[in-house]
């Protein structure tokens, strides 16, 4: 265990424990991370669907093997990221990359060996579609919390319930009882997806006796992280929102120039210098901090 990763570890789970909540963005490569971490965030999360996108694949509940992102592509986009930063990552590994419990332990040790501070780990069945059994959901992540003790590596378990979205009209009920039974087994933060709202917010906060993450601009643009972290909700994500974003540009900016010859888009665009600076900075940043562990160790 470095002394770089328990540090971050330790922070991760610092953050989950202050009074007031935080807003963690997602990035899905180096580039992306580092513009994220530049601007103070104090953690980062990485996004399934943005790494599925920058290899050209389809992302989430992929029914054919074949064009689905695999663990091992997945483990190395969140090594690149966690090396491009010096603040904490939560790596979203899916459900796991596996049905039992084993495979998820097996998931988790890759997670920390990749750099992750944290990770998310689902409670869906990619085979069905739907929610595990409830006592499978919990033995993942009581394996989950067992790899991370037998690491010796502070690491912030995130168990996150789709309840909300395959519960139906028991989604709060499942949502709480799931979130409730993950944090008996191990799980340091519960993630609700579908519960982007303030009232649902606070009585998932309420009831559930732990961290709670929830998810901005998936389907929606109009919720408020603050607002939300306001009714008691301590860890704010955005999924893959940015990572479409910037691909909705690239689409808007391709018609465009197609349509129209013309490149208005480029207005909006970081220019070079301030990008050289600002990834030479990071470089520079990150070979000091290398060093200074060399010399310490």
């Amino acid at each position: 265990m470095s002394s770089t990763s328990a540090a971050r570890g330790s922070s991760f789970l610092g953050l989950h424990r202050t009074d007031r909540g935080f807003v963690m963005p997602n990035a899905w490569d180096a580039g992306s991370a580092v513009i994220l971490a530049s601007e103070g965030f104090q953690a980062i999360g990485s996004t399934s669907a943005g790494v599925a996108f920058s290899l050209g694949k389809p992302d989430y509940n992929v029914r054919n093997a074949q064009v689905a992102v695999t663990r091992d592509e997945m483990l190395d986009a969140i090594r690149r990221i966690a090396s491009s930063v010096s603040v904490p990552v939560n790596a979203d590994m899916e459900s796991g990359y596996g049905d039992t419990p084993e495979q998820v332990a097996d998931t988790v040790r890759l997670a920390i060996a990749a750099g992750a501070a944290g990770c998310n780990i689902e409670d869906v069945d990619l085979a069905t579609g739907g929610l595990y059994d409830e006592e499978v959901a919990i033995a993942r992540i009581a394996a989950a919390r067992g790899a991370i003790e037998a690491s010796g590596q502070p690491f912030v378990l995130t168990a996150r319930t789709d309840a909300f979205l395959h519960g139906g009209d028991n989604g709060m009920q499942l949502a709480v009882r799931r979130g409730n039974r993950f944090l008996e087994v191990g799980a340091d933060c519960v993630f609700t997806p579908g519960v982007a709202d303030v009232v649902r917010a606070r009585t998932l906060a309420r009831e559930i006796a732990g961290p709670l993450n929830l998810v901005v601009g998936l389907n929606e643009a109009s919720s408020s992280a603050l607002a939300l972290i306001d009714a008691g909700v301590k860890r704010i994500s955005v999924g893959g929102s940015i990572a479409r974003s910037v691909l909705g540009l690239v689409r808007r900016s391709a018609r465009e120039l197609r349509e129209l010859g013309t490149v208005s888009y480029a207005a909006q665009q970081i220019p070079q210098a301030e990008l050289n600076a600002l990834y030479e900075r990071m470089w520079q940043s990150r070979h000091e901090a290398r060093d200074g562990a060399v010399v310490r160790g």
